[in-house]
């Protein structure tokens, strides 16, 4: 049976590479940031390293779904003889870049979550809208951590909620991050500059956000507030 860790390993690979437009060298960039040789995993796949070199080139035809499982089991399964590098891998960008996750039992109002923020609303309306959770993230490792199902599995129970980014320079990569994302929050929340990038403010409103600005002097106070608001907020319900 596999572990969780394996499990998370396999998911993330997978997103990767089907996230990727050129999937064949999203799959050789893997085995090569896991050390594993080409002949190694052709062996484990039944298949000539030659066969394997044209799928990861790009030479034969976009790999199929059951190729890509295939592919990423074996390189998975090799991984765990080398230390489960992976998995490793998976646990500490996770852990580092999700820094807080919060699920309501009772929807909370927008404004509520604004205000525990200090926050200050750039565009969009947020009268009427009921948030069911919130996650904080830090912007920089979400971006380049995670990709594919990991970015997906920021929005928790529901994507009813407030996406916080922490440690943002001018804005624009968080916005573009959610742009290009199937899933998207209600309300976005941008925490460390001083002004904000014109076009993260037109792309919140292109995809109907609400996006705003919280003046809160430090990460750590601000993950302190809503965990305080949430708490507050299921003693209620």
């Amino acid at each position: 049976m596999e572990s969780t860790a394996d499990t998370d390993a396999l998911v993330k690979i997978a997103g990767d590479v089907i996230a990727s437009p050129d999937a064949g060298r999203s799959m050789r960039a893997w085995r090569e940031k896991l050390g594993i040789k080409q002949k190694a995993l052709a062996d484990s796949l039944g298949m000539s390293a030659s066969v394997l070199s044209d799928y990861e080139s790009g030479r034969r035809p976009s790999p199929g779904v059951k190729f890509v499982k295939k592919y990423i089991e074996a390189l998975v399964r090799l991984d765990e003889g080398k230390g489960r590098v992976v998995s490793k891998l998976v646990a500490s960008e996770k852990d580092d870049a999700i820094l807080s996750i919060g699920e309501f039992h009772a929807p909370l109002e927008a404004s509520k979550i604004l205000g525990a923020l200090d926050a200050t609303v750039l565009v969009g309306d947020p009268s009427g809208v009921k948030l069911y959770g919130y996650t904080v993230v830090d912007s920089i490792k979400t971006i380049y951590a995670l990709s594919g199902y990991d970015f997906y599995r920021i929005f928790g129970a529901t994507t009813e909620r407030a996406l916080v980014f922490t440690k943002v320079g001018m804005g624009r990569s968080p916005l573009v991050a959610i742009r290009v994302s199937q899933l998207k929050p209600r309300v976005v929340v941008i925490h460390g500059p001083k002004e904000v990038d014109p076009l993260a403010v037109e792309l919140a409103r292109k995809e109907g956000l609400v996006l705003a600005l919280s003046q809160f002097p430090a990460q750590d106070a601000m993950i302190s507030a809503l965990q305080e608001l949430l708490e507050k907020g299921n003693r209620q319900s």
